[in-house]
């Protein structure tokens, strides 16, 4: 049986930032993912934003980790040449009756120590995006984008240099817990087996089934899994927004907002569904309802611009109709497993937060080796 002191389960975002901090730490580290490259489920299929935390509530681990998240990925992108934009953000209040909502919105946002926010009458708004059509609209300068995979292949690389290796196309089947470590079983047909002093699972939307095959854990430390789809539609006439352009938030969500990437294409989402079971395929159908909220904020929307594009799963635990669940970072205090640390719950701000979260479960596994 091989013996390391640290396996961490999916190479995503979240496993590759998490790798980086304990192999820079001077640990042994092995990168377990299932599929056949990194990055290629939930870190691949998102809008690429790097959001201010602006919405989620004040103290929670979304609201600490975007903020701190959201410095620490514009320093490492400044410091390594990863393609990004502050591009800033728009939300904007469709009637004047909205502008208590943006309000509302900002002194959230101050409470979550996001406090460059600015409030725009509707002549400064279009001052700024002469395409846009609202009341009132509040400004976020601080909101970017990011190429994602270059972003990832970054990590990698640095986790590589100090040691880390990435071994793809093994799916961990089960664990349990000896005396001087964690037995990982893993590969198609549960061939390997490597024991750790630290496991981290970053499993993403498969983290709470990993969770639950380790032998002993507690049923109340495994949430159920909840999946939800949003499908996006990429815009085929030409794009006239230069930053992103969000509604008022809707009950359960966001609503369809626009977004662009590096190249300047525009994409439209989500529309949120809630599935039994992973699915990526685009009903190009589900467009026509998109058109009329669009227009709400953008009355030159051509007709038939809306392209079935991509759709991307968050790793929810928590169901509709719910609270939206905070993020869990459990370690042994939590589930009583020694050696264990599972990334629960990681869906947005995820990527913002990547580097955050990374250092909060390094700070874990610190006092796992202590």
């Amino acid at each position: 049986m091989d013996q390391i002191e640290c396996v961490v389960i999916g190479a995503g975002v979240i496993g590759l930032a998490v790798a980086r901090r304990l192999a820079q730490a001077g640990h042994e580290v092995l990168l377990l993912e299932t599929e056949s490259a990194f990055g290629t489920m939930t870190s691949s299929r998102n809008s690429e934003v790097i959001h201010a935390g602006i919405y989620y509530p004040k103290d929670s681990l979304k609201a600490r980790l975007c903020v701190r998240g959201r410095a620490l990925l514009y320093a490492y992108c400044d410091a390594r040449g990863v393609e990004h934009r502050r591009c800033g953000k728009l939300i904007v209040a469709a009637t004047p009756g909205q502008r208590s909502d943006l309000e509302r919105i900002a002194g959230a946002a101050r409470a979550n120590g996001v406090d460059d926010l600015r409030m725009l009458e509707a002549s400064e708004a279009l001052a700024l995006e002469p395409a846009l059509s609202c009341a009132s609209a509040l400004l976020s300068p601080s909101t970017g984008i990011i190429d994602s995979h270059g972003y990832m292949l970054s990590l990698l690389g640095e986790a590589e240099d100090a040691g880390a290796m990435l071994v793809e196309r093994s799916a961990v089947r089960r664990m349990h817990v000896e005396s001087d470590g964690i037995v990982v079983v893993a590969g198609d047909a549960g061939e390997s087996l490597i024991k750790a002093r630290c496991v981290v699972n970053a499993a993403g939307i498969d983290a709470p089934r990993v969770a639950a095959s380790v032998q002993g854990i507690a049923a109340q430390a495994v949430p159920k899994a909840y999946y939800a789809k949003g499908s996006y539609f990429t815009l085929g006439a030409r794009n006239p927004f230069s930053r992103l352009i969000y509604p008022v938030p809707e009950p359960g969500g966001l609503g369809v907002h626009l977004t662009i990437d590096l190249a300047g294409q525009a994409r439209f989402g989500p529309d949120v569904e809630w599935l039994d079971t992973p699915d990526y395929q685009v009903d190009p159908a589900r467009a026509d309802r998109f058109y009329e909220r669009i227009r709400a904020y953008w009355p030159g929307l051509p007709d038939g611009a809306l392209a079935p594009g991509y759709a991307g799963v968050r790793p929810k635990i928590s169901g509709p109709g719910e609270p939206a669940a905070d993020f869990r970072i459990d370690g042994p205090e939590q589930h009583q497993v020694p050696g264990l640390i599972n990334l629960l719950g990681i869906e947005s701000p995820g990527l913002t937060a990547s580097l955050a979260i990374a250092d909060e479960a390094g700070l874990i596994a610190d006092r796992i080796f202590e």
